[in-house]
């Protein structure tokens, strides 16, 4: 376990991959009698005995987590049955998107024993938790304020942008949670994959931007005739590793959804997609 500040620890799991990065990063909130486990992480058993072991003989208070994809709450499941601690945390949610997952695959079995909503708290040796929705990169997120430091599980990663994908991935509600994000005041994040951030407002507005600048590119090749999601990704990602298409495909995916919502573009086919005259374009004089 690494200590990060007062009050904030963590343990990296051992499940490095191209979309964990060196592996999901488990936070442990609280003092010397009371603790509250985040994101406990995939359920080998390695890894709950090192969450165990880090704990000691304190209280768990609680097994909170911050999405439900695979690699952050299966390990919950172990845990409450080693320790009696409730799981309290993000809602359940288990949906299959039409075609296999890029990153990683809801966690079905994932059973709540209550329900976090944004602004409840949790404590745990004057520690105070409390939740920040931020629905994006899965409907259900939330990030987890402790003073002025924010656990951003995979909303905000230190290492990548963070991969959205429909249709639970929603790309509108994931630049609704940046946004409010950068109207915060947090002096530290600590993802779930990669380093922390230390400067979390100049990232966010870069990511912002980042987005921002995506949208125009995507729009851009329609206009020269890139209409399927494949050609779109090699045109706008060049380079990129082929193990990473299938995400990219799912964020392009995402940004053409929100397109669509906005009528900038219109959907041929499951697949391929064009651009729509722009709202200001009348054609008259």
């Amino acid at each position: 376990m690494e200590p990060l500040e007062d009050g904030i620890a963590r343990l990296l799991a051992e499940n490095p991959s191209p979309f964990t990065y060196t592996g999901t990063q488990t936070y442990f909130v609280g003092g010397p009698s009371e603790v509250i486990v985040v994101d406990p992480g995939p359920a080998m058993n390695a890894h709950v005995d090192a969450i165990l072991d880090a704990i000691g003989e304190r209280k768990l208070v609680a097994i909170t987590c911050t999405h439900t994809h695979r690699d952050h709450s299966p390990a919950s499941r172990p845990l409450k049955e080693a320790t009696g601690a409730p799981i309290i945390g993000c809602a359940p949610l288990a949906l299959e998107t039409a075609g296999p997952r890029a990153d990683a695959s809801f966690d079905a079995d994932y059973a709540p024993d209550r329900i976090l909503e944004d602004g409840d708290t949790l404590e745990a040796d004057g520690f105070v938790l409390t939740a920040v929705a931020t629905p994006g990169h899965t409907s259900n997120h939330l990030c987890y304020a402790v003073g002025d430091a924010l656990l951003t599980g995979d909303h905000v990663m230190g290492w990548s942008t963070t991969v959205v994908v429909p249709p639970d991935g929603d790309m509108g509600a994931y630049m609704d949670s940046l946004e409010k994000l950068r109207l915060r005041e947090d002096r530290v994040y600590y993802p779930a994959h990669g380093p922390q951030v230390d400067k979390p407002s100049r990232l966010v507005r870069h990511m912002i931007g980042h987005r921002m600048q995506r949208e125009r590119q995507i729009l851009k090749r329609l206009e020269a005739g890139d209409r399927d999601i494949e050609t779109l990704v090699l045109n706008c990602y060049p380079g990129l590793d082929p193990r990473l298409r299938p995400a990219a495909g799912g964020s392009v995916t995402a940004h053409l959804v929100e397109l669509e919502r906005q009528d900038r573009v219109e959907r041929l086919s499951e697949d391929t997609w064009k651009p729509l005259p722009s709202r200001n374009d009348t054609g008259s004089d």
